[in-house]
């Protein structure tokens, strides 16, 4: 339910919500809703961002004081002032229960609690409260000033101090000399470091599904893993990326698990920003293994050999070291007659390349690529452990 708990009475769209609502509620309806709501209900679609500006700023130290004791029977009690307290630190966390930066575009400015200002009887001023930012794994934070990245968060966990506060003021009792001893001076509090940043989203995932616009991405994102993103039978039905889970149970290995990023569909030219999938390259920069999908039907009078062509060639205008990364190609529809004339074309073609033929309507070939991811990954993976060694 929205915030305004049924009384929207019309409909709107704010910030990626929708609400709509049911003018004349029935029989049944009038008496499920709940007691004292009027007939209305709001479906709330949260947004995926991966990319957003945000200034942060660190809180200020706190100035020191100037003070004096002043007690019966202590005429020469001399100066007591305190310290101010340290501002508080901007701090990124990494958060797994975060997927993305929505949070952070529609409240971009964020600061940390000031310290407070010295007291009299040498009390120190309390620090300021850091400002703690959940982060999702794989996000960038590029300095706008400079362009330059200065922070990463790929871990759980993982703690960046990105602003420090500024340090607290002395108070008049860091003065005190044996040639001034009442000393009317105490210093400012530091100002805190700030900035404005750039949030940058990689998505970290095992597996990069890629494919044009209708090869069936969604379709199997669905089949294989706990994810359910939205099908139909147009193109551009997935409008962000979606992370799966790939689950594999076995009694001896024990409970693993693989993480999919379905990509939404590219075409000729995304990388010059065309379509939507150039948004959403740069999610699959992480994965370990590239998965190639093809249309091999050819739906919508598409050759499933130049649809491999255009892929590759896009990937690389992004970024050539994507053609670098191990990736595993899979024929998709193939329970439509004319699919196996162009899988024979597409062999012919590319006679190195590996196919796996799959079929997402009959669900047909699936597990053999279950299996298989999970050998390419786990192959990958424990090469990277023993590089990491090496270079230890």
């Amino acid at each position: 339910m929205c915030g305004s708990r049924g009384r929207c009475g019309k409909q709107e769209a704010v910030a990626g919500r929708s609400c709509r609502t049911v003018g004349n509620p029935g029989a049944n309806d009038r008496d499920n809703r709940p007691l004292g709501k009027r007939g209305a209900f709001c479906i709330v679609a949260r947004m995926f961002v991966d990319e957003c500006v945000v200034k942060l700023q660190a809180g200020d130290g706190g100035r020191g004081c100037i003070s004096f004791r002043r007690e019966k029977y202590e005429p020469w009690g001399g100066p007591n002032g305190g310290d101010g307290g340290r501002g508080g630190d901007v701090v990124l966390l990494g958060d797994d229960d975060t997927n993305n930066l929505v949070d952070y575009k529609y409240q971009p400015h964020w600061r940390a609690e000031r310290g407070e200002h010295g007291l009299g009887s040498d009390q120190h001023g309390k620090d300021g409260a850091p400002r703690l930012l959940k982060m999702p794994l794989g996000t960038v934070v590029i300095d706008e000033a400079t362009g330059k990245p200065v922070a990463e968060l790929i871990e759980d966990g993982q703690r960046i101090v990105l602003c420090k506060g500024g340090n607290g003021g002395w108070g008049n009792t860091h003065f005190k000399t044996s040639t001034n001893r009442a000393p009317k001076r105490a210093n400012p509090g530091q100002p805190g470091e700030g900035g404005t940043f750039r949030l940058v989203l990689k998505s970290i995932a095992d597996v990069g599904l890629v494919g044009f616009p209708n090869a069936g991405k969604s379709s199997l994102t669905g089949q294989i893993t706990k994810a359910r993103p939205r099908t139909a039978a147009y193109p551009f039905t997935t409008l962000h990326p979606q992370i799966g889970v790939i689950e594999y149970r076995d009694e001896v290995k024990g409970h693993r698990r693989l993480l999919l990023a379905d990509v939404p569909g590219l075409i000729e030219g995304a990388s010059e920003n065309r379509g939507l999938g150039h948004r959403f390259l740069k999610h699959i920069e992480r994965c370990a293994l590239l998965l190639i999908l093809v249309d091999m039907a050819g739906t919508d009078a598409r050759d499933p050999r130049d649809d491999y062509k255009n892929l590759l060639r896009e990937l690389e205008l992004y970024d050539r070291t994507l053609l670098k990364k191990p990736r595993v190609v899979v024929a998709n529809k193939m329970d439509v007659p004319e699919a196996k004339e162009h899988l024979a074309k597409f062999k012919r073609r590319y006679k190195t390349v590996d196919v796996l033929e799959i079929s997402c309507l009959t669900g047909d070939g699936l597990d053999r690529l279950k299996k298989e991811l999970l050998k390419r990954v786990t192959a990958l993976r424990g090469r990277e452990k023993v590089s990491r060694k090496t270079a230890a």
